[in-house]
């Protein structure tokens, strides 16, 4: 009757251990992961280098410039001169 209970480290001890172990590895791993993923500059979010016709579109719905200028400086991006008049745009 002495030591009934206390059968050793049987095969499902060390099992068990084992997955422990391999449960802790994911949590660590997981954490390392969210800490590279979240706290990186841009809050873990990819973003898009905005084109210089999105910035110039920005620019004139904020009111920074006219559409004069707008019209210019859309030639200048399009490959024209600002002196030029484009096709698409008559000028009156």
């Amino acid at each position: 009757m002495m030591g009934w209970y206390n059968d050793g480290w049987s095969g499902g001890t060390w099992a068990a251990m084992g997955l422990m172990m391999l449960l802790w590895l994911v949590v660590l791993g997981a954490a390392v992961w969210a800490g590279v993923h979240f706290l990186r500059g841009d809050g873990g979010r990819a973003t898009a280098t905005p084109t210089p016709r999105s910035v110039l579109d920005t620019r004139l719905a904020y009111g920074e410039i006219d559409a004069e200028q707008y019209a210019s400086l859309r030639r200048l991006l399009d490959g024209q001169s600002a002196g030029t008049v484009s096709s698409d745009h008559p000028h009156p």
